[in-house]
């Protein structure tokens, strides 16, 4: 699963916070203190096969089910199978026989269905239950994460078509435990089971399910039945169904099927969103030696999906984000996502963990997919980026080196696992263990653990087991404390020099609850023109190394390969930073050069940042951009060109956004007809870079070029609109941050939420305060967005609330009475939203 925030995918939260008021990550759960063990489920009874005749009643969200389940005990004989089945009404349950169905006992309550078997049955005897069931998910009561913002398994989309604007499905969500919620099965990872699916639906609909589609049959009453089948077992969370008016693109792979499932609208453009599918399935069976093993490999786009990507088996399901028009995909596509959830088809469907505490065994390893993916598509500086933004991406979200365990039996919510840990602290994790043990003997021991495991489970000890049967090494040292311990490093770095020698003093700083790190280190010494490369072992609290060399070194270039899973704080001087970026110009090494550069603001930089206009990475040459000092003669008088130059044909949307807006600020007329040939882009970024820059240099003019833009660019441009609108807070403006508030998916929500509280800030006028709060209250409900952002929304209202209240005490008559207003809708507003 891809969380897009939190990009399966928290997990990546940030990935939605566009506006600096939400830019913070979700803080990691510290989990030392849970005292629950989460042993992995106990098998009673075995599934074995699963089949299932559904149809659905679109006027009260039900569907009326029949299930024949297949079990045997596991090993000790049974009488009795506890089935789950969450809100469900039963109607039906029976033992299935030669010469008939027998009715059997059961008790159900608590999303439990208890049945008492006809007799004691063996493990070496298949045992058939018939039920007939009707599932009501709209009815039940459930909880979701942060990650998976529900968890009702089966969702009916605009059921009776009164949203124009968005088209009627069905689909289902079943991890972590919610395919239950649609049938009753043992709903659990450990547990494996072949498939039959038949689906009666309307006839202009199309549908999709695992395995492939053996039979269509038209009705008379206007309906039609599909039938799908899984020859091959899989665990119960990775069932799913789609149903909707779905255009499919074919498309192969070595013979198989290789669709793409998409709204009509979308379909034309269906191989530039998904085109490298087939490319990726060849590039991920080759590496680890494991053909796909499925039959087919679909994948389809819904309406209002609760998280970024599902992968189910043979179906991935994916958030409508990943839906784009050949103009959108100019701005960037989701193909991360999509190689996430093409590497989990081996990591988590062909073998999958055998409990949420070994959830790293699927999400670490898809998320280290979308890592190599990246690489071989693009190159090593792509991949290196990827990686480079993981760490980040960890770091981020946690506090004096501390975190959860990765392979974690103690946490408070299996909901809890889809973090920053399990996601990417785990896939570099893994990138890590790949540099220390070699390409060759990495892949070759995830080719063992999966051949080992296959259509089984498998758990972080078998990995390891794998890759000593491979390489004959003890790996336990590498796993005790990167898989069973949690944290990470902090390491405070001292370089000097003194008498012919290159000195370095390395100090662990991580909070002193957290393990003291074993790290092997590459280290290349850049002294008198030559390059000396040096390994080192970091196994202690504090640790001096030296090393004779010919010269002061220009540079010391510390974890060349950029492996450690941790922080770095060093005393580099600016010429060590100048030096590193064009002399040791990996992209960790060039970006860091560069943000060194922005922040201490030195002119003697400069000249780096002017280098790095031309950097091979868009988004540092964005960043170059942005650090530029326009304010210095001479680096304005060379940036200048080349920043026009880049507005007009750099082949990076980003860069060419920045460059416009960079323009913008020099407040030079001269450039403001290449804002309004901006207007004219086709990519809706530079557009919006265009807008903005206008914004800046003829007001004016920026609102009557919005006005005539038409209804879809408006809609595209939100953010850049929004932000336009703070400097502006008319009462009238409310109506354009209204219409997203009610109407727009996730990703609107968040790119327009910190603008429309700035605006609400801005604007004096109390109904139009109280309004606001009520439709910012409204989409977090509508879209259940309380874990993201009730916590910080409540401490900007209460700050805003306090500032309004300090402005009432020095204003007098209506703007007194206003602003006492506003003050106290904010303190409501604040209040309401920490109830929740």
């Amino acid at each position: 699963m891809n969380k897009k925030f939190i990009a399966c995918g928290v997990i990546l939260v940030s990935a939605f916070m566009a506006h600096p008021l939400f830019a913070q990550e979700q803080p990691t759960e510290k989990s030392n203190n849970l005292s629950v063990y989460r042993v992995t489920a106990t098998k009673v009874n075995d599934l074995v096969h699963t089949k299932l005749d559904v149809s659905f009643d679109y006027a009260k969200r039900y569907l009326n089910g029949k299930e024949w389940v297949t079990l045997k005990p596991h090993f000790y004989p049974t009488d009795s199978l506890t089935l789950d089945a969450q809100g469900m009404d039963i109607k039906t349950v029976a033992m299935v026989g030669a010469k008939g169905n027998t009715p059997l006992k059961y008790v159900y309550n608590d999303n439990k269905l208890h049945i008492t078997l006809n007799k004691k049955y063996t493990n070496t005897e298949n045992y058939t239950i018939y039920i007939a069931y009707t599932a009501k998910p709209d009815e039940l009561k459930v909880k979701g994460s942060a990650a998976i913002t529900d968890a009702k398994g089966l969702y009916f989309i605009n059921p009776d078509g009164t949203d124009k604007n968005k088209p009627t499905q069905i689909w289902t969500q079943g991890e972590t435990e919610s395919s239950s919620a649609w049938f009753p099965t043992i709903d659990k990872p450990d547990q494996k089971t072949t498939e039959e699916i038949s689906m009666t639906v309307k006839s202009k609909y199309t549908t999709l399910s695992n395995g492939k589609l053996v039979s269509q049959k038209a009705n008379a009453d206007g309906t039609r039945t599909d039938t799908w089948k899984m020859d091959l077992p899989h665990s119960p969370y990775l069932f799913m169904m789609a149903i909707g008016e779905f255009k499919v693109t074919k498309d192969t792979y070595k013979g198989k099927e290789v669709n793409y499932y998409l709204e009509p609208k979308f379909a034309p453009y269906a191989k530039q969103i998904f085109g490298k599918t087939p490319d990726m399935i060849q590039f991920y069976s080759n590496i680890l030696g494991v053909d796909y093993p499925w039959n087919k490999y679909s994948q389809v786009v819904a309406r209002d999906y609760v998280s970024g990507a599902m992968e189910n088996t043979t179906a991935t399901l994916h958030g409508e984000q990943v839906q784009k028009t050949d103009r959108e995909l100019l701005d960037g596509n989701e193909e991360g996502t999509i190689a996430h959830e093409l590497f989990h088809q081996w990591f988590g469907d062909y073998v999958t963990a055998e409990s949420w505490s070994n959830l790293t065994m699927n999400e670490s390893f898809a998320t280290f997919g979308e890592v190599i993916w990246h690489g071989h598509d693009a190159g090593q500086d792509a991949e290196d980026k990827s990686r480079y933004e993981k760490l980040q991406s960890y770091l981020g979200s946690t506090k004096k080196g501390e975190s959860p365990v990765l392979a974690r039996f103690y946490y408070n919510d299996k909901e809890d696992m889809f973090d920053n840990v399990s996601y990417a602290k785990g896939s570099i994790i893994l990138y890590a263990l790949k540099n220390q043990m070699g390409d060759a003997a990495f892949y070759k021991s995830l080719n063992r653990y999966l051949t080992t495991n296959a259509f089984k489970n498998g758990e972080t000890h078998q990995l390891r087991l794998a890759m000593e049967d491979v390489t004959g090494k003890d790996w336990s040292p590498y796993f005790n404390q990167w898989y069973y311990n949690g944290g990470h490093p902090i390491l405070s770095i001292d370089y000097g020099y003194e008498n012919g020698k290159a000195t370095i003093k390395v100090k662990q700083t991580q909070d002193s609850s957290v393990q003291t790190f074993t790290l092997p280190v590459k280290i290349d010494i850049y002294a008198g023109g030559k390059k000396i490369r040096k390994d080192i072992l970091i196994n202690s609290r504090e640790q001096n190394f030296s090393f004779e060399v010919s010269a002061k070194p220009d540079l010391i270039d510390f974890d060349v390969d950029k492996i450690i899973v941790g922080e770095s704080n060093d005393n580099k001087t600016a010429e060590n930073y100048y030096f590193q970026y064009k002399n040791a110009p990996s992209y960790a090494n060039r970006i860091e050069a560069l943000q060194f550069i922005m922040q201490s603001k030195a002119n003697s930089g400069q000249q780096v940042l002017l280098e790095g206009l031309k950097d091979k990475s868009g988004d540092l040459r964005a960043l170059s951009i942005d650090g530029i000092n326009l304010e210095d003669a001479n680096i304005k008088a060379a940036a200048l060109p080349i920043l026009l130059q880049m507005a007009k044909s750099d082949k990076d949307t980003e860069v060419r956004s920045a460059a416009i807006i960079k323009l913008s600020e020099t407040g030079d007329q001269a450039y403001k007809a290449l804002m309004l040939e901006s207007l004219k882009d086709r990519s809706y970024k530079v557009l919006a870079a265009g807008i903005s820059g206008l914004t800046k240099l003829a007001p004016q003019e920026s609102i009557a070029a919005l006005s005539a833009l038409d209804a879809d660019t408006k809609d595209h441009i939100a953010p850049s609109i929004a932000s336009l609108y703070i400097s502006d807070p008319k009462d009238e403006h409310q109506a354009f941050y209204e219409n997203i508030m009610l109407t727009g998916d996730r990703n609107k929500i968040f790119g327009v939420i910190g603008q429309y509280f700035q605006y609400l800030r801005a604007n004096t006028n109390p109904a139009i305060t109280e309004k606001g709060i009520n439709n910012i209250s409204s989409a977090i409900e509508r879209l259940k967005l309380q874990s993201y952002l009730n916590k910080q929304l409540a401490g900007a209202y209460t700050a805003t609330a306090q500032a309004k209240a300090k402005q009432a005490a020095a204003a007098s008559g209506e703007a007194k009475t206003n602003l006492n207003k506003q003050a106290e809708l904010f303190k409501k507003g604040a209040a309401d939203l920490e109830k929740e």
